[in-house]
Parts: C-alpha cells; sequence; structure tokens
C-alpha cells in the first residue's frame, strides 16, 4: 500500500516516510492508496485471535513491500501487551472497550504502536527522531509509558501554563528518561501556535527529525483500524444481522480508521455518529461536512498539534462519493437525550458510561430501523474510562466513580519548577538538547 495526501494526489510515497514526515509539504493529511481484500482471513479470525496477532497480519498487509511479516508482526507484538475487550450488554447491543492501556485511554493503543513501529524504523536506517506534541491531559502519560524503553525516541512535550500533569521524575531527559516536557507561558490555543510554526518550518523538521505522535501522523491513526477487525472476530459467531458501530465524533479518527478497515474487506453496515458542527445531516438525513465548502486549497496547514480527520473523511468520500450516504449515518441528540442514554444503560446494563459512549448510544437509539427484529448489532465504542468523565457520571445517574491509580496518576498536576517557554526559538534550543 502506497501513501498520498489529502491536498496532492501526485504525491506517492511509502509508509516510512509517511510515518517520518508526519506532514506532507502541502500542508494536508497522508492516506492511504488502494485496498486490499483480507475477506478470508478475516474471517478465519475468532474469539482465540490476540488482539497482537491481528494488528501484526494487518500491519504486513498495509505494507507488505516495505517490513517482512516477521518484523511486522515484532511491531505488533511490543505494541500491544494490552488489548481492547468487547462485552456483550443484550442480543444486540454491545461494547468494545479501548481503555485497557497504561492512561486508561484510547490514546495508549496509537501511541504504543506509532513509538514501537518508528523504533524499529530508526533501528533499521540508524536515525533518531523526537516527538513534539501539546497536551494538557493524558496523552503524556501514554507517551511516558510508550517511551520507556525506546532507545531512538524522544519527545518534546507541550503542557499550557499551569496544565503540567501525568509525569514521573525517572521519565525525564534530564533524569535518563525520553521525556522532555515544556511548561508554555501561554494557553492551548498559543501552544498550537507554537507547535505550528515548527512544523511548518520544512528545514528545522528535517533537520531535528520532528513528527507528532497524534492522529496527524498516519502511524498513530492505522493501528486504531485494528480496532474493528477484533470485534468482528468475536462478534461474527454471535450476530446473525448487520455490525454497526456507534461512536461519539472527537476528532473523527476513530471513524475514519474504521472506514479504512471496510477497504481492507472487513464485513460491516457502518457508522452511527452524532452530529457536531463540522459533521452535520442535510434537510434528507444525509451528511454533510461543513469544511467541504471551502476549497482545499484556500484552506490553513492541518496543525500537527490539533488535526481534524474530516479531511481524510472528504478525502475518503471523494474515492466513494456513493457511499457517504449508506457508511455514514449521523444523528442529531441534545444534552437531554445524552443523559437519558445514559442513565439507560445503567438502569439496564447497569454500565456507568461517559459522556462520549452516552452520545453515541443516544445516536444509535435514534436509527429507528435498528430495532426491526432483523438481527442486526450495534457496538458501542468507548474510548476512555469513564472516571474521564466523573462529573458527567455523577450528574447524570448520581454515582461518584472510584478512579483507579492509572487515572488518578494520569491527571495529577506536576510542578516542573523550570523555566517557561514562550517562542519558537525557545522550542529549538529544547530540541537541539534533546538530539
Amino acid at each position: 500500500m502506497r501513501f498520498t495526501s489529502t491536498r496532492d494526489k501526485n504525491l506517492d510515497t511509502s509508509f516510512l516516510q509517511a510515518v517520518m514526515d508526519c506532514m506532507p509539504a502541502d500542508g494536508g493529511l497522508y492516506v492511504p492508496e488502494g485496498n486490499a481484500d483480507l475477506r478470508r482471513w478475516i474471517l478465519y479470525t475468532d474469539a482465540a485471535t490476540p488482539f497482537s496477532s491481528i494488528a501484526g497480519t494487518l500491519t504486513s498487509a498495509c505494507i507488505n513491500t516495505e517490513f517482512s511479516p516477521i518484523i511486522c508482526e515484532t511491531i505488533a507484538t511490543k505494541a500491544f501487551p494490552f488489548e481492547p475487550e468487547l462485552k456483550q450488554l443484550d442480543d444486540n447491543l454491545f461494547t468494545l472497550e479501548l481503555f485497557s492501556g497504561p492512561s486508561g485511554s484510547h490514546r495508549d493503543f496509537g501511541v504504543s504502536y506509532l513509538a514501537a513501529c518508528m523504533e524499529t524504523i530508526l533501528t533499521l536506517n540508524g536515525k533518531r527522531a523526537t516527538f513534539l506534541d501539546l497536551t494538557s491531559g493524558p496523552h503524556g502519560a501514554s507517551l511516558s509509558a510508550a517511551l520507556r524503553q525506546s532507545k531512538k525516541l524522544k519527545s518534546v512535550l507541550l503542557f499550557p501554563k499551569g496544565k503540567v500533569r501525568g509525569l514521573k521524575q525517572s521519565d525525564f531527559v534530564w533524569n535518563g528518561g525520553n521525556v522532555y516536557p515544556v511548561e508554555i507561558d501561554g494557553d492551548l490555543e498559543y501552544c498550537r501556535r507554537l507547535i505550528q510554526e515548527v512544523f511548518s518550518d520544512r528545514a528545522l523538521v528535517q533537520k531535528f527529525n520532528v513528527t507528532a505522535s497524534t492522529t496527524a501522523n498516519i502511524g498513530r491513526l492505522l493501528p486504531q483500524a485494528f480496532f474493528y477487525t477484533f470485534a468482528f472476530s468475536r462478534l461474527k459467531d454471535k450476530v446473525s444481522g448487520d455490525i454497526y458501530y456507534a461512536m461519539a465524533p472527537g476528532n473523527y479518527s476513530n471513524l475514519v480508521a474504521g472506514l479504512y478497515s471496510w477497504r481492507l474487506s472487513l464485513p460491516l453496515r457502518g457508522f452511527i455518529v452524532p452530529t457536531s458542527g463540522a459533521l452535520g445531516v442535510d434537510a434528507q438525513g444525509f451528511p454533510i461536512i461543513t469544511d467541504s465548502l471551502v476549497p482545499l486549497k484556500q484552506r490553513p496547514r492541518v496543525n500537527a498539534s490539533d488535526p481534524s480527520n474530516l479531511e481524510r473523511l472528504e478525502d475518503f468520500f471523494t474515492d466513494y462519493s456513493a457511499m457517504i450516504k449508506s457508511f455514514v449515518y449521523p444523528a442529531k441528540v441534545g444534552e437531554t437525550a445524552v443523559e437519558k442514554a445514559a442513565q439507560e444503560l445503567y438502569k439496564n446494563y447497569d454500565l456507568i458510561a461517559d459522556k462520549e459512549t452516552a452520545q453515541a448510544y443516544a445516536a444509535a437509539k435514534a436509527k429507528k430501523d435498528l430495532d426491526d427484529g432483523s438481527g442486526d448489532a450495534v457496538v458501542l465504542v468507548r474510548r476512555d474510562h469513564p472516571a474521564y468523565s466523573a462529573d458527567f457520571a455523577q450528574h447524570s445517574i448520581g454515582e461518584k466513580i472510584a478512579v483507579p491509580q492509572n487515572i488518578q496518576d494520569a491527571l495529577t498536576p506536576f510542578d516542573l519548577k523550570r523555566p517557561l517557554a514562550k517562542t519558537k526559538e525557545d522550542l529549538v534550543k529544547i530540541l537541539e538538547q534533546v538530539q
């Protein structure tokens, strides 16, 4: 499989180059070109097939011209000592939990895979690289865990002023670790502008081999496609009808990854998502991507620290324009419907839902034909542990959630006791230090 750009279809590059570049020079996002028919292999998987084995096989299928199957299997085994969990709530309702990793967040899967993949690439090529990212949440804990054994990768991790959290002294570069945390004298938006300045300087990016661990990087996005094959391997003997996945929008990375899994011939019927300001519905109830009203050449560069995968979604439906109406089902759900959905999940299934899961369930309930007795199944994609949404749970169902230790650690504030950074030049000095 080769990779091109959302903004320049003449671009043709390898997976290795796309992962290392992170962002193409045209300001768009890397996307895969072509399909692979893995239906026979997918149908062969079952509930005993480990997630790491699924990940290794799919990696090999996508980049078989660059890495041997053994290397692909090694990457997946190293990346995934943990795996998702599919749970059955009733005959036709399931959940896919993605918070079994170190930080209790779905990010653990993508970050761990990207780190393992890049470590392999860098070792084979005798090079080093640096992640440049920002966070005020669990991303830092995910990165720290993924990089603890790394020999070739480091992270310069930006935090808005007063928002440093989820760190351990032993992970810091100056203590022999691989993470260089930086507190920025500014808010989240100012941090994004700083990172945009760095990634817009192509000479600087190449000099320090800078990349990102967000879903702007196709190597972070690709492993999210593995979730759906894993779910199918557990579902296929339990479901007689079609399979729908319901999820909150987020930055649409799980939706795009799900569509990529369909291109690998995975059996599924479609994706149900709540509407947002970016993805709505027209008068006939069909999806509308509002950004599509602005030509690609008139848009600003995608920000590596805050990627919206809607541009990838647009790209997908440029190739499959007739399918958006029959593959993506947006549903308008208000706050009252979301709270009611959370209450119903708790009452009927003893499930304490985070707000995103409640949004997904409310959207699924709005799709009326799922109750027509056809045997169709809905899988609620649960991205993060509900403890990250504790206030919502207490408000909606009156329950106080016990916060696991790993999530307490990911949310614990940290005082760096180091000078604040302010400018691009400050970041360049730090990048020089970590090389």
